[in-house]
């Protein structure tokens, strides 16, 4: 039997929108400001209002990684060697593309949702670095436009997930809402909650709390996951290659439907 030790869980596939792409980069049409409608008179001149559209592109980043492991291990190893290294590798890539789509800068990398160019809005500045209050969580949730708040989850740290558990209301309620059904998320101010260890602990000038409609998040796959068993690279030293490549990309295509 094979001990591995136990790793966080990626939520970011999840909630985002994930689309195949079939070329290198993608261009994303975006409506960035929408036009009015005006009362005029009996044969009065109707106004211009044009929409404006921007664009948002997608492209295709490479991550990868490699292993090697002797040819002994490999016959003599009682558990499927091959099967772990595959599992091993999707692990690698995944925490290394949900690190990505929440604090990824862009260069070489997705853009994540955290990062300060491209990414999601800013709707509060708690006023202490090191606590959150119930009305600052308040502020966050109306800060998000209504009609994105409909299919809206928070995104935190644990350690602000632990803060938040403590926070009562005027009546020494709690405000948090522990799910009663198995499978179902836990609660605060009646939207999901997920945590995920890339979002930053509270301190000064960290981003800590994410709170919107995920699904504006777009990760564009050009391909699978590529593994390739190499025999003959590192045959002098009596070891066998294995490595995996993935070409994906990330982008928030609308900075509003998420809040931070």
């Amino acid at each position: 039997t094979l001990i591995e030790a136990l790793t966080e869980e990626n939520i970011m596939r999840q909630m985002a929108k994930v689309v195949q792409t079939s070329s290198g980069d993608k261009k994303i049409p975006v409506a960035a400001s929408k036009g009015t409608a005006a009362w005029v008179d009996e044969e009065g001149e109707i106004p211009e209002s044009d929409d404006a559209f921007g664009q948002v592109s997608i492209g295709a980043h490479k991550v990868a990684t490699m292993i090697k492991v002797s040819e002994e291990l490999l016959n003599d190893s009682v558990f499927n060697l091959e099967v772990y290294v595959a599992n091993e590798f999707a692990r690698r890539i995944g925490t290394k593309e949900e690190e990505a789509f929440f604090v990824g800068d862009g260069t070489g990398k997705p853009t994540g949702i955290l990062h300060a160019t491209g990414g999601a809005d800013l709707g509060v500045t708690a006023a202490s670095s090191t606590a959150v209050t119930v009305d600052e969580m308040i502020d966050l949730y109306y800060s998000l436009k209504s009609p994105y708040r409909k299919k809206a989850s928070f995104v935190m740290n644990d350690t602000t997930v632990k803060a938040i558990r403590k926070l009562k209301d005027g009546n020494g309620q709690y405000l948090w809402q522990p799910s009663l059904q198995a499978g179902q998320p836990d609660m605060v101010l009646s939207r999901p909650l997920k945590t995920s260890g890339y979002i930053p602990a509270m301190a000064a000038g960290a981003k800590t709390i994410a709170f919107g409609d995920f699904s504006y998040y777009w990760v564009a796959d050009r391909q699978g996951r590529a593994f390739q068993r190499l025999n003959e690279l590192f045959a002098a030293t009596g070891q066998v290659g294995f490595r995996a490549t993935q070409r994906v990309d990330g982008k928030l295509t609308l900075s509003e439907a998420i809040k931070t």
